[in-house]
């Protein structure tokens, strides 16, 4: 264990850990390691010091070890000799894969899964969202108990006299687990209803909802627009609850949301156990996609927030895609004589705007709001979209904005 010291009276111990990935004929190098750097994040956010990275090429999972015999013995060797205390896989692990790596390497094992919830579940602060994560947790345990009940397997082989104290615990818990789940999807519709009559009460006020990827800036979004001051850290989901506050933008009022960051490779029990968190998206008016264009790959995460928001909601909304952190945007331009097909890193920020992105004409705004550019911008955008779907709504309120713009 490594100790990492705060204060003098304050010290948080920090596993080490050594992070396990694969490249696939689906999932080539580079995304593999994109991948693995984000897990090593993941990792941080946790509170795990990643010590190396472990790849190997295979065409699908191995269905007994998530990688090779040969490569399970290297990572043997490595966390021996160095002392590590947790690895980490980058995909789902099945119950079978868990007990077979665990009875190999001898340590703790998690998957990204495992991780993930994990984060949820330090970060989660309300009631809901604590209910919401109890439950993912709940329903990725139930197929895994066996696993943790393999120091009451019986070592003789046959059937008879195998029905041991182990099988009975499993069987119980099992019991106990799903009654658990049962209870705490009643306890979510009892919060679900109460949330709705919350929103409800707020009338027919536009509702515009930030969306993104975690870890782009939406909470910092949110304290601009909304002058409150809303959680924002440089980790992976600081934000797991929705927060909603209202914005009065010139003489137009509207609410804000703020919600959980979506992510690659997210565990479906949360997007299921997430939704109702999520209906401030279904119920939005207006959707504000917030990405983060210093990111490497921030297509790739653009659509992977576009299929996340067709899962929650597929009813089509009006988006304005607001790209962010232009101030960490960088590139490497290439040299005249290399003629080395054109990279992404290798595009400047004015050349991307002429690409896909001029397309989207005013449905689109380049901002930094760390360092607070066009941030003034932004609001007049905003102000004409909520104005337009205000006037829609009430279309007898038109004339008043007619004449407060002209006095």
């Amino acid at each position: 264990m490594k100790i990492i010291s705060l204060t003098e009276k304050t010290k948080i111990y920090e596993e080490r850990a050594v992070l396990v990935g694969l490249i696939t004929p689906e999932q080539n190098e580079e995304c593999a390691r994109e991948y693995i750097d984000e897990l090593a994040f993941l990792a941080d956010t946790a509170g795990a010091a990643p010590e190396k990275y472990f790849f190997q090429r295979l065409d699908y999972p191995n269905p007994r070890t998530y990688v090779g015999p040969g490569k399970l013995s290297e990572i043997k060797k490595f966390i021996d000799e160095k002392e590590i205390g947790l690895v980490i896989f980058d995909d789902e692990l099945s119950p079978a894969q868990f007990r077979n790596i665990e009875k190999e390497l001898g340590i703790k094992i998690l998957d990204r899964t495992n991780l993930i919830l994990d984060i949820f579940a330090k970060r989660a602060q309300t009631a809901n969202a604590k209910t919401q994560v109890e439950l993912a947790q709940y329903q990725y345990l139930l197929p895994r108990l066996t696993r943790m009940w393999t120091h009451l397997e019986r070592q003789q082989g046959g059937i008879i006299g195998m029905r041991g104290p182990g099988e009975t615990q499993i069987e119980t818990d099992r019991r106990i687990i799903t009654r658990k789940i049962s209870l705490l999807k009643e306890e979510l519709k009892s919060i679900d209803k109460q949330m709705a009559t919350q929103r409800g009460n707020r009338g027919k006020m536009v509702r515009v909802a930030l969306v993104g990827y975690t870890n782009v800036g939406k909470s910092t979004v949110m304290n601009l627009l909304s002058k409150s001051d809303v959680f924002a850290e440089n980790k992976l989901f600081a934000t797991l609850d929705t927060t909603v506050r209202k914005v009065i933008i010139d003489n137009l009022p509207f609410l804000l949301s703020d919600t959980v960051g979506f992510i690659r490779k997210l565990p479906h029990h949360l997007v299921e156990s997430f939704k109702s968190t999520l209906d401030e998206v279904r119920e939005a008016d207006l959707l504000v996609h917030i990405v983060d264009i210093s990111h490497p790959n921030f297509e790739e995460q653009i659509k992977i927030v576009e299929k996340t928001l067709k899962d929650i909601d597929p009813q089509d909304k009006p988006i304005i895609l607001v790209f962010n952190k232009i101030d960490a945007f960088t590139y490497s331009p290439k040299d005249e004589d290399d003629l080395s097909p054109i990279k992404r890193e290798n595009i400047g920020l004015d050349e991307l705007k002429r690409t896909w992105m001029a397309r989207l004409h005013d449905n689109c705004i380049f901002i930094s709001a760390t360092k607070k550019q066009n941030i003034d911008q932004l609001r007049a955008m905003l102000y004409d979209r909520i104005k337009a779907i205000h006037i829609e709504r009430y279309p007898y309120n038109d004339f008043l904005f007619q004449k407060f713009e002209t006095l």
